[in-house]
Order: structure tokens, then C-alpha cells, then sequence
């Protein structure tokens, strides 16, 4: 029976100085020993840190105009698909298009087709079965070249 190899380290792990505190020696950090005003900033900003870490997170008062602002500020995640549709549904999505611009609202594509799901969505079970049916049912993906 022949033993594994262990490969020993070629490369010595590299560890960072620390300074007295015990925290990694940066650039910006290193003061010579016989400017005192440079230890004094260095001190004031290390006194500010670990009181910025201490310091208790205040709760703030929340309304409900607050939590509104909070609704709107985070918007929901997009998702890019695609989809295959006669050319006579593209012409009538071009046709609510301009219908929305006659009545003085642009509107996108996209925006158009969310806007359907939420008549849809609205709908009846059985109206929304009746549009389904309504709708022609398509081979899916791309189309062969004519």
C-alpha cells in the first residue's frame, strides 16, 4: 500500500502588521512618533468611530405618510421576457397606443399589457375563461424566416 503525498506550502502566508489596539496597520493611519498633531487627529477620529458603533440606533416616529414614501422608494424587481403574437394582436396594441395618445396619455407597450392583466385580473372567472378562449393559441418561439 503506498501512503498519499502532502504537498508542503511553496508560498508563506502573509499576515498584516497590527498596531497597538490589535487593528491592521493602514497608510493613512501611520503617524510619525513626534507629530502631536497628527496623534491627536488620529485620536479624535478613532474616539469618534468607536462612539459612532456604540451609539444606540434611534427609533424615529413613523406615519403614515413615511411609510408611503417608503412604498414608492423601493420599487419592485423588473423582469425581461419575451413572447410570441400574431400580427394582428401587435396591431391592436398599436391601436390602444394611439388611442391613449388621442385621449392625451402616452403609454408603453409594456405598460399596456400590465394594464390588461389588471383588467383581467379583475374579471370574472368566467369572463376571463371567455377571453382565454377567445385568444388563438400560437406556436411557441421564433418564427421561421419568410
Amino acid at each position: 500500500m503506498v501512503e498519499p503525498r502532502i504537498k508542503k506550502a511553496t508560498k508563506k502566508a502573509f499576515h498584516f502588521p497590527k498596531n497597538a489596539d490589535g487593528h491592521a496597520v493602514t497608510e493613512d493611519k501611520q503617524v510619525e512618533a513626534g507629530d502631536p498633531v497628527a496623534t491627536d487627529v488620529q485620536a479624535t477620529t478613532t474616539k469618534a468611530k468607536r462612539q459612532k458603533r456604540a451609539a444606540p440606533v434611534e427609533a424615529t416616529p413613523t406615519d403614515a405618510a413615511t411609510e408611503e414614501k417608503a412604498k414608492r422608494l423601493k420599487k419592485e424587481k423588473v423582469i425581461r421576457d419575451s413572447f410570441t403574437m400574431p400580427k394582428s394582436d401587435y396591431e391592436k396594441i398599436a391601436a390602444l397606443k394611439q388611442k391613449c395618445l388621442d385621449a392625451g396619455v402616452s403609454v408603453k407597450k409594456s405598460e399596456l399589457l400590465r394594464a390588461g392583466l389588471v383588467v383581467l385580473e379583475a374579471a370574472s372567472t368566467k369572463r376571463l375563461l371567455a377571453a382565454i378562449s377567445a385568444v388563438e393559441t400560437v406556436k411557441t418561439g421564433r418564427p421561421a424566416k419568410s
